[in-house]
C-alpha cells in the first residue's frame, strides 16, 4: 500500500513549486578520518564522526578535529567484515542533562552480534566513559553482511533501530517477513527512558497482540536499512534500503502512523517482485509499502545512502528537499512532494565525488554534511546557486530585471531573439519572464509578469521581505506589492493564526511574540482573498 505524505509536506511543496530547480555542491569541511560511517550532533555546534573500527571523534564548527577521541571501544568492536563495526550513534534527547548516548556496533568473532548500547559522558564534555556501557539490545547475526546500523530518536522520544535481514542472498531465513524469531529485517522502537533496559511503547503495532510476535518491532520488510532519518520539521521517516541485484530504493512513512509498515523485502525489490527469491508464500503487492523512489543498478547504482530533508536556514532554495545518493559513483537526487500523493525526483549534482559515500547527516542548525569511507572526509552540502532569482519590475512601459550577469527574456515561454539586456520594451501582450545568468554557471528564472495592453500585473512577485530571519519579536514586512490588502499568517496545517491589514502601505511592522517557535506561511492577498505572494516565516524566540 502507498501512504500519502502528510499535509505539512504538501504545504511545503506548494511553496517549493514556485522556486527554481536547486543545485548543490560538496564543500570541504574536515579530513583525516579512518572509514567514517556516521555523523551525529548532541545539540551544540560540534559534530561527532563515527569511525568503523570503534572510535568517535569530535569536529568543531570550523572543521578542526579534536586529537582526543570522544569514545574508543575498538576492543569491543568486530570490524573484520566490510559491513561490520561501530556503525551508528544517537544522542539522547535529554543529553544536555543526563549525558547519555547510544551506539550500534558488531561484537564477538565471525558473524558476531549486533549490539545497541548506552554510554555516559565523563565530567569532561569532550570525553565519554568507555566503562559506562549498558547493553540495551542484542541480535545474533547469521552472516557478516546486511548489518543495518543506523539508530535515532524519533519525534516521539522513542529510540528507533534498523536491522538488516541477516545477510546472504534473497533472505534465506525469511527474517524480513517473519516477526517472531528476531528483529532482523525490521526496525524496532523502544522506550529507553522507562524501566531498565527498556520498555515497549504502548503504541507499537504489536505491543498488545498477545502472541509470539516481537513487541519491539515497529516496521518490517527491510533488506539493509543502512542510513535513514526523520524530517526535523514534520517527523516523517525516510529510509534508504540497500537493494540486491537490480534496484536501490528510498522508502517514506508519515509521522504518527504506528500501524506497522511492511516495506516488502524479500518478496519485492524496488517496485517489482524479487526474481531470484521464493515468493510463493508472499501476499499481493498491495500488502506492502511501495518505495517513493527507485534507482537501477543498470544505471550504476549499488548501495543507496539515505539522506535528510534540508531544514536549515543558510540555503533557502534547498528547504524541504530530501537529498540522497549512493555508495557507488552516481549523482545526488532530490525528492519533494508533487502535490498528488507522490514525489518529484530531480538530479541536483551530477557526481557524488566517487565511491565511498557512507552517510548524509545534519548538525544542530540542520545544515547537511556527508562522509566518505574511502577518502576519510566530511564535506558540507551547500547550495551551488544561493543567489536570489531575478525579479522583474515595470516602469515607463519597460520591463527591467534585477541585476544578473546575463539575461534571456521569454514571452509565453518562448525565447525572444536578441532580448539579452537588463531592460526590454514588451512588443506584445503575454506572460514575460527572464532567465538570469550568474556565477558558477547558475541560471535562475524570474516569476512571470503579465503584459495586457499598457497594463502590467505582477504574479508570483517574490520581492517582499520579512526581517529579521528568524523572527523573534517584532517583524518588519517591506516592499509590499501595491495590490496587497491583507497579510495572513498561517501555520503549516493551513490554520490562520493572525491577520493584518496592509492596504496602501509599502512596509508594516507586527509582533510575533505570541507565536510558538515554528515555521509559518506569511501570505499577502487581495481583499477578495486572491493570493499575491507567500513565503516561509521562521519564528525562534
Amino acid at each position: 500500500m502507498i501512504r500519502e505524505f502528510s499535509l505539512l509536506s504538501a504545504l511545503s511543496c506548494a511553496l517549493l513549486s514556485a522556486q527554481n530547480p536547486v543545485r548543490i555542491q560538496l564543500q570541504n569541511f574536515a579530513t583525516g578520518f579512518s572509514s567514517p560511517v556516521d555523523i551525529a550532533h548532541c545539540g551544540d555546534d560540534r559534530l561527532f564522526v563515527v569511525e568503523r573500527a570503534g572510535v568517535i571523534k569530535i569536529v568543531g564548527p570550523d572543521g578542526t578535529v579534536s586529537p582526543t577521541p570522544f569514545l574508543n571501544i575498538t576492543t569491543l568492536v568486530n570490524d573484520n567484515g566490510g559491513e561490520q563495526g561501530l556503525l551508528g550513534l544517537a544522542f539522547d534527547p535529554e543529553y544536555a542533562t543526563n549525558g547519555e548516548f547510544y551506539v550500534y556496533y558488531t561484537n564477538g568473532t565471525g558473524n558476531g552480534a549486533s549490539v545497541v548500547a548506552r554510554y555516559r559522558l565523563t565530567e569532561d564534555p569532550n570525553v565519554a566513559d568507555p566503562a559506562s556501557e549498558e547493553v540495551i539490545y542484542t541480535v545474533p547475526q547469521p552472516a557478516s553482511n546486511h548489518n543495518g546500523g543506523d539508530l535515532d530518536f524519533g519525534p516521539d522520544g522513542y529510540l528507533y533501530v534498523g536491522f538488516g535481514d541477516g545477510g546472504s542472498g534473497d533472505d534465506p531465513w525469511n527474517n524480513a517477513q517473519t516477526l517472531t524469531n528476531s528483529a532482523l529485517g525490521d526496525m524496532i522502537r523502544i522506550d529507553v527512558h522507562g524501566a531498565e533496559p527498556y520498555e515497549i511503547p504502548p503504541t507499537n503495532p504489536w505491543a498488545n497482540v498477545g502472541n509470539d510476535t516481537l513487541p519491539e518491532i515497529w516496521a518490517s520488510g527491510l533488506r539493509n536499512p543502512w542510513r535513514w532519518g526523520f524530517d526535523a520539521l514534520t517527523g516523517d521517516l525516510w529510509i534508504g534500503d540497500v537493494g540486491q541485484n537490480a534496484w536501490e530504493e528510498v522508502d517514506f512513512w508519515p509521522a504518527g502512523d504506528n500501524s506497522g509498515p511492511n516495506f516488502g523485502w524479500r518478496c519485492r525489490e524496488g517496485l517489482v517482485e524479487t526474481p531470484t527469491a521464493n515468493t510463493e508464500d508472499c501476499p499481493p503487492a498491495s500488502a506492502f509499502v511501495e518505495p517513493v523512489s527507485v534507482n537501477a543498478h543498470s544505471a550504476g547504482w549499488c548501495s543507496v545512502i539515505g539522506g535528510r530533508v534540508y531544514r536549515g536556514t543558510e540555503f533557502p532554495h534547498l528547504y524541504g528537499h530530501y537529498l540522497y545518493t549512493d555508495y557507488c559513483p552516481t549523482p545526488y537526487f532530490s525528492l519533494v512532494p508533487d502535490g498528488d500523493g507522490g514525489f518529484t525526483r530531480t538530479q541536483v549534482l551530477s557526481s557524488n565525488g566517487g565511491a565511498g559515500t557512507s552517510c548524509i547527516a545534519e548538525n544542530s542548525a540542520l545544515e547537511l554534511f556527508v562522509s566518505n569511507v574511502n577518502n576519510g572526509t566530511v564535506k558540507r552540502i551547500v547550495d551551488a546557486c544561493p543567489m536570489d532569482a531575478p525579479v522583474v519590475t515595470q516602469a515607463d512601459g519597460m520591463l527591467t530585471s534585477t541585476p544578473a550577469d546575463t539575461y534571456a527574456w521569454y514571452v509565453n515561454d518562448e525565447l525572444i531573439p536578441d532580448a539579452n539586456t537588463q531592460s526590454i520594451i514588451p512588443a506584445e501582450d503575454g506572460a514575460y519572464h527572464v532567465v538570469g545568468g550568474f556565477e558558477n554557471n547558475c541560471s535562475l528564472e524570474s516569476a512571470p509578469v503579465d503584459v495586457i495592453g499598457t497594463g502590467i500585473t505582477m504574479h508570483g512577485d517574490r520581492s517582499f521581505t520579512l526581517l529579521p530571519v528568524p523572527a523573534r519579536d517584532m517583524v518588519v514586512l517591506s516592499s509590499i506589492p501595491p495590490a496587497a490588502d491583507v497579510l495572513h499568517i498561517n501555520d503549516l496545517s493551513g490554520r490562520v493564526v493572525a491577520t493584518y491589514q496592509v492596504r496602501g502601505v509599502s512596509s508594516y511592522s507586527f509582533s510575533v511574540a505570541g507565536l510558538a517557535n515554528a515555521n509559518y506561511i506569511a501570505r499577502l492577498a487581495t481583499a477578495s482573498g486572491i493570493t499575491i505572494d507567500q513565503r516561509m516565516m521562521q519564528v525562534q524566540h
